[in-house]
């Protein structure tokens, strides 16, 4: 099987990573890729913005498969000239796709399917969003309606800061703040039968103890020693299932991957946002404990045989991904620094990887940063415990100039699996 992959990040990575250990697959590309996908599968330059580029480059490899990796190419609909194409291609068209493209659009596919969400005011206007946000009080919780690269939510306490966000924004959801811990639960699906992954949680805020500003994530982990019996059968019932229900029943059948972000409130779950692709960071702790061959599951939501498919195997152990980050990220990260240590950094027995985010490499063969978050070390162990150690063991041979990681990564979730 020729796979074409479309993307450049971590996440983009952690999907050819697993995808090229899977003996069906005999040829792996991925476009434009990074300077650490480079290792594992041929680069091509293309603009994946473009249905036309992705296009003609996927029929010139002649792909038996396209994965398109981050939200931007499939809400700028590179996937259905695809599908047009008869090319099968894992994530939805652009019309499903804004079920990630437009929070507004979200809110009201939940309400329509019946799906437990917060409480929200869609605001266009600054009268509209002080309204809004008097309404539901502090903490203020208010999400940039379109795309922002995870950086378009702001949980504050601060009314003045929440209004500046408001503002800086065409259209906005301010929405009642949700108490509890989140999940992120991912499922794969072909727009009929859902097939969900097991849960992981990230980490958004810069800083050690959920402090400073939102980031993309700073990393996971999985599984959740804390998560409440039953919590993915539940999840699939009540929020995964009819979502993709009313997309279809809505003519925009969703195949790919539905991502949900959950808060475990008192008042019971809740989705806090959906996305339409694989998450980052939770993706590198999430396909590290999946043990059923990639390809074929992915192939099989694109051409809507998911039903056939045998229970997904995992491992029994644990993973957790720390991210590296660049000076001054997320508000101005610099780029161009070399970075070493990044063969020390991995395991020989695979036990410890490091995954490329924002890295390329210069005409020495250098490996430079190239983005906000550079690179994840991703541990896999028996326990929380010892994927914790590894992953961070790893990131102690990682040299790059004013880069910064959390060092709380899974320490709770740890503790509490050892039973401290």
């Amino acid at each position: 099987m020729k796979v074409l992959v479309i993307g450049g990040g971590a996440r983009e990575h952690a999907l050819c990573r697993s995808l090229s250990q899977d003996p069906a697959v005999t040829e792996l590309h991925c476009a434009p890729g990074n300077a650490g996908i480079a290792q594992v599968a041929t680069v091509h330059p293309v603009d994946q913005l473009d249905g036309a580029q992705v296009l003609a480059l996927s029929q010139r490899l002649a792909a038996d498969l396209v994965v398109v990796g981050p939200e931007a190419p499939l809400v700028a609909g590179v996937a259905d000239p695809l599908r047009a194409a008869g090319i099968p291609v894992f994530g939805p068209s652009a019309e499903a796709a804004q079920l990630e493209g437009s929070k507004a659009f979200a809110k009201d596919v939940m309400a329509a399917a019946g799906v437990p969400t917060a409480l929200s005011y869609v605001c266009t206007t600054p009268a509209e969003a002080a309204e809004a946000l008097d309404a539901f009080g502090a903490p203020y919780v208010v999400k940039d309606d379109g795309l922002a690269a995870g950086k378009g939510v702001v949980v504050t306490s601060d009314r003045a800061a929440a209004l500046a966000h408001a503002a800086s924004c065409d259209r906005v959801v301010i929405e009642e703040y949700l108490d509890g811990p989140e999940v992120s639960l991912f499922a794969i699906t072909d727009g009929v039968t859902v097939v969900p992954l097991q849960p992981a949680q990230d980490f958004k805020r810069a800083l050690d103890g959920d402090e400073g500003p939102n980031t993309g994530g700073m990393g996971a982990y999985s599984p959740l020693p804390w998560a409440p019996e039953g919590l993915v059968a539940e999840v699939l019932e009540h929020v995964l299932q009819p979502t993709v229900d009313e997309l279809r029943r809505r003519g925009s059948t969703f195949s790919g991957l539905l991502y949900a972000g959950l808060a475990l409130t008192s008042r019971g779950t809740r989705v806090i946002e959906f996305n339409a692709r694989f998450g980052d960071p939770e993706t590198q702790v999430v396909l590290a404990r999946l043990r059923t061959p990639l390809a074929g599951v992915l192939l099989a939501a694109a051409n809507g045989s998911l039903a056939a498919l045998e229970p997904l195997r995992w491992d029994d152990g644990a993973a957790v991904t720390v991210v590296v980050a660049a000076e001054g990220y997320p508000a101005a990260p610099r780029s161009g620094d070399p970075i070493e240590g990044l063969e020390k950094a991995e395991a020989a027995d695979g036990t410890v990887f490091v995954l490329h985010a924002g890295t390329r490499a210069d005409e020495e063969g250098r490996v430079l940063s190239a983005g906000g978050r550079v690179l994840s070390v991703t541990g896999t162990g028996a326990d929380l415990a010892q994927a914790r150690d590894r992953a961070y063991a790893g990131v102690a041979e990682i040299r790059l100039d004013g880069s910064q990681h959390r060092t709380d990564i899974a320490l709770k979730a740890a503790r509490q699996q050892a039973g401290e």
